[in-house]
């Protein structure tokens, strides 16, 4: 088993990740020192499949009955929060009570703001369950929740005391939770790690087919990635700002879709291949690694379609994105495959062609003729002035 430290000005934390490592969580738990009770914080769904291993594993006689609710991004609300600090009050849960998030991306903002909140602080650990939470949402103290007007506008920066990511999670999930986690390691791949994106191209078969030596190696180096970009910039100041590759535009999309089309991955997903368009567009990515990324995002299966959405709809979206300065988008666009820049302003037509091509570029990603870059990179640069 991994142990991975992440530094935080709250003080640093440790990732344990690897087989077995549920297996450990009671120690591990008990390590962090004394406290009165540990209360679970997690979702119906996950909780059929985990419930009898999670009470296993963590010490009984300070547990009481989980608290649970609804892991969809609609329930990513501040109601969620006032409802479990309500149960928490009249559980009698005091400063010394550890909060423990078993589960997803969602259970694991909302436990996060919970923690952060209630009686102004109380202990965190995560025993992140997805793909996604246990590369990314789990580690750097993000907690958060959804405001009608956008993703993630609410929220504090409050890392855990422990995080405990253990691969017998991913077993279970459905096959397109699965694959919704593989694009933020491919984002990993993008920003900083061209030899893990190299790595992703060779190797998605096995990666799909969850091949437990594939997985390990991937989750492990992509907890790593995120692990150090997060101990150099906590509170997204500068460098940690990369980590929001493909999220400007992915965000919209769920904004956009009432969170009910795009599972976070795959809006990621879509992202991605925008923000690819766009930076080559602006001469930032040469066309062999434009379709090197687009191509990588397309092995991992076919996206939920964009349907009838408009880039005119999305783009008062994109100007409230807590990255947007006075209403000016600030993109995340790779220079090469291992090299990102951030904070770039793009014109809006770039944005809206870009937009335009996607459905193309998905669907023809996977047989991309020689050259092929290069069509599209004219097609964006010229403004659509019909819009």
């Amino acid at each position: 088993m991994s142990r991975i430290r992440v530094t935080s000005s709250f003080g640093g934390y440790t990732v344990y990740c690897g087989e077995g490592a549920l297996d450990r969580a009671a120690s591990l738990i008990e390590s962090l020192g004394d406290s009165k009770e540990t209360f679970i914080l997690s979702s119906p769904h996950v909780w059929r499949y985990w419930g009898r291993a999670i009470g296993r594993a963590i010490p009984s006689r300070k547990t009481r009955q989980p608290i649970l609710f609804d892991d969809a991004e609609s329930s990513k609300r501040l109601a969620t929060v006032e409802g479990i600090a309500r149960q928490l009050v009249h559980a009698g849960a005091d400063r010394r009570a550890i909060l423990i998030a078993v589960g997803g991306g969602v259970v694991g903002d909302v436990a996060g703001f919970a923690a952060a909140s209630y009686l102004r602080g109380v202990q965190l650990v995560h025993i992140p369950t997805t793909v996604v939470a246990q590369v990314d949402s789990a580690i750097g103290g993000k907690t958060g929740v959804d405001l009608p007007e956008g993703k993630n506008l609410v929220g504090a920066f409050y890392p855990p005391k422990l995080v405990i990511t253990d691969p017998a999670f991913l077993r279970t999930l459905p096959d397109r939770e699965y694959r919704s986690g593989l694009y933020e390691i491919v984002k990993y791949g993008v920003i900083v790690d061209a030899q893990l994106f190299l790595y992703l191209e060779r190797h998605m078969d096995q990666i799909l087919r969850r091949d437990p030596p594939a997985l390990s190696r991937i989750t492990s180096r992509a907890i790593r990635i995120k692990a150090r970009i997060v101990s150099a910039d906590e509170r997204e100041g500068g460098l940690r700002q990369i980590l929001n590759f493909g999220h400007t535009l992915g965000h919209a999309l769920e904004t956009a879709t009432d969170y009910r089309r795009f599972r976070h991955g795959e809006a990621v997903g879509w992202g991605m291949i925008g923000a690819t368009l766009v930076a080559l567009a602006e001469g930032h990515l040469t066309d062999p690694d434009a379709a090197r990324i687009i191509r990588l995002v397309a092995s991992i299966g076919p996206l939920p379609g964009l349907g009838a959405l408009r880039v005119a709809s999305l783009r008062p979206i994109l100007a409230s994105d807590k990255k947007s300065r006075g209403g000016r988008v600030r993109w995340v666009l790779p220079r090469r495959i291992g090299r990102t820049e951030w904070g770039i302003e793009v014109p809006w037509p770039v944005v809206a062609r870009a937009f335009a091509e996607l459905p193309y570029v998905a669907a023809a990603a996977a047989k991309w003729p020689p050259g092929g870059a290069s069509r599209l990179k004219r097609g964006i640069s010229e403004p659509d002035r019909s819009r």
